[in-house]
């Protein structure tokens, strides 16, 4: 059987090297080169011929990251890798999902393609925008799921009468598989949002009132639905509000909206770096996970045993 080589993109490194030590392997290497014009380069300084290559890089802030992973996809195909995996924590780019107006671009599409075209014998990734992404793509992919953290982490709560929120509609399938498995309820947060990151009201469907309200969702960009939802929740007599998030993007004025807000605590993974640190952030991390994934991929398991089902 190929040996298994774990490498990070600059994106990614704190993340890669917890999945490396979960797998019990060195993190591989290899150096990222700038040009003065802000070119880049990549080029592995340790040999990746026939081997089972895990390449670790979340597509966030910079399209660097992306013109990076594409660069060390291309040069372990090039190197004679028998497998170019592709491990994208956080896939970003995802929000473009579908043409809902005339004369736009579908991003999320587009960079399957391009991950496609560069080489990427596989994609493993956690908690993508929309389901329908795993389509996008004529490789197989690894979709795992943020809960694998999250429900140990609720059910330590120890809470008496918690109950399940979702900040939109869009995510009311992700909120339902939490309420299925704790034989719970759930309610729905409509929002009316004028742009993107901007969001005008937000009213709850469904009872909250003396409860502890646990909201779901896969990424937090500004915290402007957050801290609107739990507002409005807390006013509708909930006990007590928290999230649980996937991917802490956390840009623009995130860090003054997350610190005025209701919010109990804010739980996210670690597939982003934290831009800030609050004292209302706690981080799980989703190593452990990825790193049994690669495993049994390596292995030719199925992955479906890292599923928390009910």
């Amino acid at each position: 059987m190929s040996t298994v080589k774990i490498f990070s993109g600059s994106g990614s490194i704190e993340l890669a090297k917890k999945i490396a030590s979960e797998f019990g392997k060195p993190l591989g290497k290899g150096k990222l080169g700038k040009f003065s014009d802000g070119e880049l380069s990549f080029r592995y300084t340790e040999t990746v011929r026939g081997s089972d290559v895990y390449i670790v890089q979340s597509t966030v802030d910079s399209s660097d990251n992306i013109m990076e992973l594409f660069l060390m996809i291309d040069a372990a195909k090039r190197a004679s890798a028998k497998f170019v995996n592709v491990v994208i924590p956080y896939y970003g780019y995802a929000r473009q999902d579908r043409k809902d107006k005339p004369r736009i671009a579908v991003s999320a599409k587009l960079l399957a393609n391009l991950l496609t075209a560069s080489g990427a014998s596989r994609i493993v990734s956690c908690d993508l925008h929309a389901g329908q992404i795993q389509g996008f793509f004529d490789i197989p992919l690894d979709h795992l799921n943020g809960s694998s953290v999250f429900v140990p982490y609720v059910k330590n709560l120890k809470l008496n009468d918690a109950i399940f929120a979702s900040p939109d509609a869009g995510g009311a399938e992700r909120v339902r598989e939490y309420a299925k498995y704790f034989n719970t309820d759930f309610v729905i947060c409509d929002k009316n949002r004028e742009k993107a990151n901007e969001v005008k009201s937000v009213q709850v469907i469904g009872d909250v009132e003396g409860k502890d309200v646990i909201i779901i969702d896969d990424l937090i960009d500004t915290g402007g639905t957050i801290s609107m939802a739990s507002k409005v929740i807390m006013e509708k007599g909930a006990n007590s509000v928290r999230a649980l998030i996937s991917h802490p993007v956390l840009s623009g004025n995130a860090e003054e909206n997350l610190e005025n807000s209701v919010l109990e605590e804010l739980v996210v993974t670690d597939s982003i770096p934290l831009k800030f640190r609050n004292k209302k952030i706690k981080v799980l991390s989703i190593a452990g996970l990825i790193a049994k994934a690669i495993r049994k991929i390596h292995e030719n398991e199925s992955t479906s045993s890292l599923f928390i089902n009910r």
